[in-house]
């Protein structure tokens, strides 16, 4: 039998949290974190997403508040009972003056899931964001499911990013080719919004410069105040490095712990 389930957090400048608010297999928990952040962990109370499932997350930070989001596992997309496709939106809204470090761990595709994921991103002037995602493809030595993913992240009402990725099973042709993953089962990005990449009217500025990290990863800057970590790999662990290699470039201090 599917399930629909809607959690939300909201986060304060104060470092309080007003809304903690859990459902279905999203359990969520206040954890420790150093520094200036509030810190939320998200524990899989159940397996999810199965086929059918409508799962929603929604996180709001309030004007001038730092909170981080991460997880006690991997996410693992499976097969339901119904064959059907589970759907899994993350609304995300960043305030004036705010930071959000979304740092989940992996979402692994298994054989004859179906997951179609959806981020949304709204952030006012001068927010910051520091953004990861990463796909695993397939659990060991099986073929993956289906995935699409999609991120779409506005700034201040503009766009600044929108990216749709298809995996597996009813992809377009090439998916696996090497144009694309090149035969990897592990693919993740790492999205970075701050004002100080800004360039002023002079032509200066502290936006990244377009580099390789290691063999299977770049770093590129956007349009706009932004830069992105595009990275395959042959497993959890070498993704990790390379987006942990473009995460102490582009936002040091980590994972804030």
């Amino acid at each position: 039998m599917s399930l629909r389930a809607t959690a939300r957090i909201s986060a304060a400048a104060d470092g309080s949290l007003p809304v903690l608010e859990s459902s279905g297999p999203l359990a969520l928990r206040r954890t420790r974190a150093p520094g200036p952040y509030t810190r939320v962990t998200v524990v899989g109370a159940m397996s999810a997403p199965l086929g059918g499932d409508r799962l929603l997350l929604e996180t709001e930070v309030r004007d001038g508040a730092r909170l981080l989001v991460d997880s006690a596992a991997a996410t693992v997309a499976l097969p339901g009972a119904d064959g059907g496709p589970a759907t899994y939106d993350v609304a995300l809204t960043v305030g004036a003056g705010a930071e959000l470090r979304w740092l989940p761990e992996q979402l692994v595709s298994a054989e004859g899931s179906e997951l179609r994921m959806r981020t949304t991103v709204e952030l006012a002037a001068g927010a910051r964001l520091v953004f990861r995602e990463e796909q695993i493809l397939g659990r060991h030595d099986e073929h993956p499911g289906t995935l699409v993913t999609r991120l779409t992240v506005r700034l201040a009402g503009r766009p600044l990013f929108d990216q749709e990725l298809r995996y597996g099973p009813g992809a377009p042709d090439g998916w696996d080719g090497p144009a694309v993953l090149g035969g990897h089962r592990a693919t993740g990005q790492l999205l970075v919004v701050d004002p100080d990449f800004a360039t002023d009217a002079d032509g200066t500025g502290k936006a990244p410069e377009a580099r390789l990290l290691g063999e299977h990863a770049v770093l590129v800057p956007l349009a706009g105040p932004a830069a992105l970590v595009t990275a395959v790999a042959p497993d959890a662990l070498a993704l990790r490095r390379a987006l942990d290699e473009g995460l102490a470039l582009l936002a040091p201090g980590g994972a804030a712990g």
